[in-house]
């Protein structure tokens, strides 16, 4: 199938595009864009970060990805610009300009990712409101010379590009789409096609932002057999918000989805401000994090304590489900062939609900959970009246830790109390050591956890930096 992207104003046409190549290659290998570097191939330290765009109303709306794992499909109808897009009447941006002035690059290896990401805060991208700090955490600088780089990018003004041709052209490029006689991958535009899709191919695999499957590939050298891209199934990308709580479409990335999550509760806000860099949760879907069944993934312990549901489709047919029955074994969910995951809804925690929502793991910023817990008590008279904890990292599939809920509820909220739910843990997991840390680690760790809530609801201070 034919892929068609704008390249600074170019259109760039790839006939017969293999479903997985990405763009990191096809920018440095055929189009000698050679400034977009690999680093790492897993979407981890931001060399070859660069813009996409797609048109919203009459500009474009641009996000920092990065380009080693985004799939040659899913740029199609889209903007692209690379590190030589900055600058390519010979003269340097006031970006690029600044951080030269500031000895912002050693090595210059990882430099062009640097300057993608912070272009992409001064052109107001995705993520352009977060300190300069969170927006550079997914680009690692293996000299370390983070000092320099933010002292430039402070001194950025706002830059402010007009978009308007742009964007009209990106709809003209959209609108030159055709059927093609035999598609080797599909992009579907409505959830009634997806459903249609699945029903003719119960196997095929979907791909959203591609934040895990790109490293099957990368690093796995997998094939991956008839991929559907979801990413612009327009009903897919809902957001829906209300006293009841929330309701995402399964496709929204996370950071889309980090405002309105902030507000069903902090914790869970600054859970999502640590999944990955920028560049992954521009990328990364909450629907994807959840089907994948990963048992470290982020997100599912919070949304299991939440008491969050799934709403699957299949077909014309749809289910809804506890978000906590979904998994059943390792890399084995209850999703039927040819059943997708629509839409997440979680309802809002009672105001005077107690939730804490805490991960550790090795780097802070930008790296996969050890151990996540969730806890979400409500209170009555001073007794436990009710229990959720969910962990992930401990067991083959995020879960409840039936024990330790015992062990909290109907009893009073009391020291007693939870040491006795600590001790009930090592009958809910028996986890398993792994280069993220030994089994009696992650033990230890879970009911640190728990203890950190404990000691926090008594107004005592807690570190808020959890790591190793």
């Amino acid at each position: 199938m034919t892929v068609r992207f704008l390249l600074d104003d170019t259109i760039v046409e790839i006939a017969d595009a293999a479903p997985t190549a990405t763009l990191l290659d096809h920018l440095r290998y055929r189009l000698r864009r050679t400034g977009t570097k690999e680093g790492c191939a897993e979407g981890d330290c931001g060399a070859c970060t660069v813009l996409v765009g797609e048109p919203v109303d009459d500009g474009v709306a641009w996000r920092a990805v990065n380009a080693c794992i985004l799939f040659l499909p899913m740029i199609h109808g889209k903007a692209v610009l690379t590190v030589e897009s900055l600058s390519q009447g010979g003269a340097p941006t006031a970006l690029q300009s600044c951080m030269a002035r500031n000895g912002s690059s050693q090595c210059g290896f990882c430099t062009p990712g640097f300057v993608m990401s912070l272009y992409g805060r001064a052109v107001g991208a995705a993520g352009h409101d977060l300190p300069v700090a969170d927006v550079i955490a997914g680009n690692l600088c293996r000299c370390t010379g983070y000092g320099p780089i933010l002292n430039a990018a402070r001194d950025v003004p706002r830059i402010d590009r007009d978009d308007r041709q742009l964007a009209a052209a990106l709809r003209e490029l959209t609108a030159m789409d055709a059927p093609e006689a035999r598609p080797t991958w599909f992009a579907p535009r409505s959830t009634d096609e997806l459903a249609a899709l699945l029903i003719e191919h119960p196997h095929a695999r979907l791909i959203a932002g591609a934040t895990d499957v790109g490293l099957w590939v990368t690093k796995g050298l997998r094939d991956i057999d008839t991929p559907i891209f979801i990413g612009d199934v327009a009903e897919l990308r809902t957001i829906t918000e209300d006293v009841a709580g929330v309701t995402l479409g399964a496709a929204v990335r996370y950071a889309e989805a980090h405002d309105v999550l902030a507000r069903l509760h902090p914790d869970l806000g600054e859970l999502v401000r640590r999944i990955g860099g920028l560049q992954v949760r521009n990328a990364g879907t909450i629907g994807g994090n959840i089907a994948n069944g990963s048992p470290i993934g982020d997100g599912p312990p919070a949304l299991i304590a939440l008491g969050a549901t799934l709403v699957l489709r299949r077909g014309d047919q749809r289910r809804t489900l506890a978000l906590e029955d979904y998994f059943l074994a390792y890399g084995k969910q209850d999703r039927a062939p040819g059943e997708f995951v629509e839409r997440i809804h979680m309802p809002r925690p009672a105001p005077d609900a107690i939730v804490h929502i805490a991960k550790l793991s090795r780097r802070f910023d930008s790296d996969i959970s050890a151990v996540c817990g969730a806890f979400h008590l409500t209170l009555r008279d001073g007794i436990v009246a009710e229990a959720l904890v969910a962990y992930g990292g401990m067991a083959a599939t995020p879960r409840r830790a039936p024990a330790c809920e015992a062990a909290l509820t109907g009893a009073p909220f009391t020291e007693a109390t939870v040491a006795r739910a600590v001790s009930a843990l090592r009958e809910d997991f028996a986890p398993l050591t792994d280069v993220r840390g030994s089994a009696a680690y992650r033990q230890e760790a879970a009911g640190n956890l728990l203890w950190r809530l404990w000691h926090r609801e008594q107004g005592e201070p807690v570190s808020v930096r959890e790591v190793l």
